[in-house]
């Protein structure tokens, strides 16, 4: 099972406590594995740190996986795993059929880099300036759109999600065309993430 309990896209859900102990005993029951994508958890802008479902895990039933390609760059394309000592060989081997290995001068530098604790402060720098992004964005929606706009909360993450009041599907596909001949990328509907996606006019 692949899950995002610390932020879900695009409603920036987080999984409560319980649920994500239900979850853990239904994979113990059905002997499965989760995969847990720790996605954006670096950048949480409000309330308490969340911890990974797999410090949760006593059973060796998460795979724990993220990637750096926002916490540095999109085109560094490296990633990482913490595995149950049970899935490690067939994780191997599995990497070992899709390819031999990543790039080994761009992991040396970035463990390099991880040694020496530039990461966590970059983090720490980004961080701070992608929060004030991220307010400015919801306060100039809030104050600027909110005839038209209902923003959803959100204290985690590098986007924001709203809900059209009254617009049509064609009205609010019309404003991302504008939008991105200025450069601002809009995704139009949220029906398209719904496991039954059907076009409405909230997006």
């Amino acid at each position: 099972m692949y899950v995002t309990p610390s932020h879900q896209y695009p409603l920036s859900v987080t999984m409560t406590l319980p649920r994500r102990q239900a979850l853990l005993a239904w994979v113990e029951r059905n002997n499965a594995a989760i995969i847990e994508d720790d996605y954006d958890s670096e950048f949480r802008f409000g309330g308490r740190p969340l911890e990974p479902l797999q410090t949760l895990d006593a059973k060796g039933l998460v795979v724990y996986v993220g990637s750096f390609s926002k916490t540095m760059l999109p085109t560094l394309r490296l990633g990482f795993l913490m595995t149950p000592p049970s899935l490690r060989a067939a994780l191997h081997k599995a990497k070992f059929v899709s390819d031999w290995h990543s790039s080994t001068l761009a992991q040396a530098a970035l463990g390099n880099f991880i040694d020496e604790g530039e990461f966590a402060r970059h983090v720490r720098r980004v961080g701070a300036i992608y929060r004030e992004r991220h307010q400015l964005l919801a306060d100039a929606i809030s104050r600027e759109f909110a005839e038209h706009l209902e923003l959803i909360p959100s204290t985690t993450g590098l986007h924001l999600t709203a809900l059209a009041r009254r617009m049509s599907v064609d009205r609010i596909a019309e404003i991302a065309r504008h939008a991105a001949d200025r450069g601002v990328a809009v995704q139009i509907l949220l029906s398209r993430f719904a496991v039954s996606a059907t076009p409405t006019g909230r997006g």
